[in-house]
């Protein structure tokens, strides 16, 4: 992936690069008590050009953690909230007749971005969810009967509600397919839930003329970036160097295949699954300051990388077998 100026990027080394991670991680910490694991999937995903599901209960800072790490970087950003009533256009853009010249131009969508945000996507009828596939595989869509390149780098960065809540849509398999990760956050600790009251009782008030209102975590975001899309792309040239072996493709491959035989799995990872780990795993090694990936790499992102793209059987169902618990004996026997 390169960057959207015509002159290549200069050289930017590794120790320059590892920096811009923690300046990064710093900058997200100001706004966001842990969440640790999530900013480094979020890198993963921005570092290798992949895309991202965010899958938690409301109000876990699903949608602030994005807006933090967005801002955190010099990109063009973009939100959609996505609700029943939203439409293809609404995302992609549409063409537009001119009452003037009586001929239809282009009306480019909020898909034309860097980042894109796709806030409680599964809030969002399927047709409209399907906008994005060919987004999010090709880089390029389609409006009327012409197709535009998106801007470099682009990431979709979507938030899901549990199914199980009102008002929502299963994703279809292809498009969950589409995303490198899906990461499910998990509810703060005692410590963390106690530092993020604390810090919401200092905000105070924002004032504006002679207004005010009570300031949010979101009012923290209006800082400046602390890294460049030239930064960025350097460090996206960095992952590209981390060196995989062919011992460890080859456990990748097994992983994924054993998805496909096990008798609780209905069914198992495309090879886009074994694609994603190797890249995800390029990239978690470069976070850690590796030039190289191990097992921990693999072991750690298998969840995310996997357990969206397999679906159990009935009868697994019905004995109450979680996927993870599935995807977990399986990578004992890999191991």
């Amino acid at each position: 992936m390169t960057s959207t100026n015509s002159t290549v990027a200069p050289e930017v080394s590794p120790t320059v690069s590892h920096q811009l991670v923690q300046a990064i991680r710093e900058r997200v910490a100001t706004v966001v008590v842990g969440q640790d694991k999530v900013v480094e999937r979020l890198l993963i995903a921005l570092f290798t050009g992949g895309h991202l599901l965010l899958q938690g209960m409301p109000g876990l800072a699903k949608t602030l953690l994005v807006n933090a790490i967005a801002r955190a970087i010099d990109l063009k950003f973009a939100r959609v909230q996505f609700t029943i009533d939203l439409l293809p256009s609404d995302i992609v853009g549409s063409e537009i007749l001119d009452q003037r010249t009586s001929e239809f131009r282009i009306h480019r969508g909020p898909i034309f971005t860097n980042l894109l945000l796709a806030d409680e996507i599964n809030r969002a009828a399927p047709k409209v969810q399907s906008a994005l596939l060919e987004a999010m595989q090709e880089r390029r869509v389609t409006i009327g009967n012409t197709t535009f390149s998106l801007p470099a780098p682009f990431v979709v960065i979507a938030t899901q509600n549990p199914i199980e809540q009102s008002g929502t849509f299963d994703l279809p398999e292809a498009q969950l397919d589409r995303f490198m990760l899906c990461h499910r956050l998990d509810y703060p600790d005692a410590k963390e839930e106690d530092e993020i009251l604390r810090r919401q009782l200092e905000l105070g008030l924002h004032r504006s003329e002679k207004g005010a209102v009570p300031q949010s975590a979101f009012d923290l975001l209006r800082q400046s970036p602390v890294a460049t899309i030239t930064e960025l792309v350097g460090a996206m040239e960095a992952v590209q160097k981390v060196f995989v072996s062919d011992v460890f493709r080859k456990h990748c491959v097994e992983l994924v295949r054993r998805t496909r035989r096990h008798k609780a799995i209905d069914v198992g990872g495309s090879p886009r699954a074994g694609i994603a780990l190797t890249l995800a795993a390029r990239a978690r090694a470069f976070i850690h300051q590796r030039d190289y990936v191990v097992p921990e790499d693999l072991y750690a992102l298998a969840e995310d990388v996997l357990l969206h793209r397999t679906r159990l059987t009935y009868e697994a169902l019905a004995g109450g077998v979680k996927g993870a618990t599935v995807l977990r004996e399986i990578m004992a026997e890999v191991g």
